[in-house]
């Protein structure tokens, strides 16, 4: 057997090295620059994986700082080289991809990756191996039990894993040196993933049951808890989406790097896995138990959702109107899943607050990079100059739906609900007051990225609801 510092470290890249895999990321970037890409995929793919491999490497380019490295197995490398061992980065990824990663890290003498048509993975890569520094002449790092056929002619094996089944297995086949432990995703990593707090937001669906009066009926209750599950699903299906196509804008964010895809703690292929199940599971329980229309706005929903996620989200200020149309959606779906009428007045009014708080949410972004010494937002076409008009803008549109409000207390249509309409005036100085309060915090910068978040969690915001309910009790 060789002296240890005699033999080279030939490293694996996904999994391993990186706690993401190069083939899933750079076709996502591929699918958010070019979307029909969807449509074409399968058909590069069957002229074999190296194909497909090259195909994606040859159309995006990435930064190779921003990827989530596993941070311990990266030191110890680096202690290795210092003590003067080799390291070589093989790797089933693409050669293109993983000389940028070897070029970023600066401490590989070799790359070895796939390229030629040569998918360098599995007994591949062990005969590679083999053939450049013979059987037993090289350690191995790996994480994946395809690296199985690699450690059988390695001298040592280096073990990233997420269980301890690997590192028995690679034990079988040669010495285990080293083990770097990868923590499994929890259970609440997926829940973070699929944001379940952001299901608040879908509490608008019983919007019309509340204004229309009908609390007190089971079969529309039923209905808008239908209509909340099968949106919230839809909706988590789109945050997966939406947080795997921004990955590299998210890496950027000090606070969005966190998030389990952005951070490699769930492997961004369960993404792809769960976003189609989400969405099969909401439509067929729309089609199943609620009326067509209820589908039609699900749908556009859907279609809204992810066009903001591929493109309408940088163009500026159109991102805002989506926003708030996303909001106002929600109401027309609880609509359609009960047949209840909305007013004109409840639309307008919900597409002016909306606006206004979509603008708090770009505004406080906008804060934090300001904060962090940026001139732009992360994957956003603003500037921090930008604040002052999209503070103007904010306010005036929550101002704008207090205003709808207060007309709309003059509606003949609403001395039918409400015999004591006049008393509902006692709302408007509550609005104009969470709508400044709101502003204000958020021009402070101590405003949650998310408003609806923040106001879900916020004492004041709650007491005035409180007040608001009571006021439209004394009215009725």
């Amino acid at each position: 057997m060789p002296a240890t510092r005699s033999v080279p470290i030939c490293v694996d890249l996904d999994g391993s090295l990186i706690r993401t895999d190069l083939l899933v990321e750079t076709f996502l970037l591929l699918l958010k620059k070019q979307p029909w890409v969807i449509f074409i995929w399968p058909f590069w793919l069957l002229r074999g994986k190296a194909y497909f491999k090259q195909t994606l490497a040859e159309r995006i380019s990435f930064d190779a700082s921003q990827l989530p490295y596993q941070p311990e197995l990266l030191s110890w490398l680096k202690e290795q080289r210092q003590q003067g061992r080799t390291l070589v980065l093989a790797t089933a990824s693409h050669q293109l991809l993983a000389q940028k990663v070897a070029d970023h890290l600066g401490i590989f003498a070799e790359v070895m990756a796939t390229h030629a048509g040569i998918n360098l993975s599995g007994k591949t890569k062990a005969q590679r191996l083999t053939q450049r520094y013979g059987i037993r002449g090289y350690d191995y790092v790996g994480n994946h039990s395809c690296d199985l056929e690699v450690w059988k002619t390695a001298n040592k094996a280096i073990v990233v894993h997420t269980s301890s089944r690997l590192e028995l297995e690679a034990a079988r086949e040669c010495t285990v040196e080293k083990v770097f432990y990868n923590p499994a995703a929890k259970f609440s990593d997926y829940t973070k993933a699929l944001r379940l707090h952001q299901w608040l937001k879908n509490v608008l669906i019983f919007i019309p049951m509340l204004m229309a009066h009908k609390l007190l009926q089971s079969n529309i209750w039923l209905q808008s808890l239908t209509a909340f599950v099968t949106f919230s699903w839809c909706a988590s299906s789109v945050y997966l989406m939406n947080d795997l196509l921004d990955l590299p804008s998210d890496r950027k964010h000090p606070r969005k790097k966190n998030r389990p895809f952005a951070a490699g703690i769930i492997p961004a292929y369960q993404g792809f896995i769960l976003v189609p199940v989400l969405l099969l599971l909401s439509i067929s329980l729309a089609l199943y138990a609620l009326p067509l229309y209820f589908t039609a706005v699900l749908g556009a929903y859907y279609m809204l959702t992810m066009a903001y996620s591929v493109w309408l989200k940088s163009i500026v200020m159109m991102d805002i109107l989506v926003l708030a149309s996303l909001y106002t959606l929600r109401i027309l779906a609880g609509m359609a899943a009960t047949g209840i009428a909305l007013s004109f007045w409840l639309l307008a009014f919900s597409l002016f607050i909306f606006f206004s708080l979509a603008l708090v949410k770009r505004y406080s972004e906008l804060y934090l990079q300001c904060q962090l010494h940026e001139l732009t937002d992360f994957g956003r076409g603003y500037h921090v100059k930008d604040m002052i008009m999209l503070m103007i803008f904010g306010v005036t549109s929550g101002f704008m739906a207090v205003l709808i409000f207060a007309l709309y207390l003059n509606s003949p249509d609403l001395t039918h609900l409400y015999p004591h309409a006049e008393r509902l005036w006692l709302i408007t100085p509550i609005l104009l007051y969470w709508v400044s309060r709101i502003w204000v915090i958020t021009h402070r910068g101590e405003m949650h990225d998310d408003p609806v978040v923040f106001a879900a969690t916020d004492t004041w915001s709650w007491v005035m609801a409180f007040m608001i309910m009571v006021m439209m009790y004394m009215a009725a």
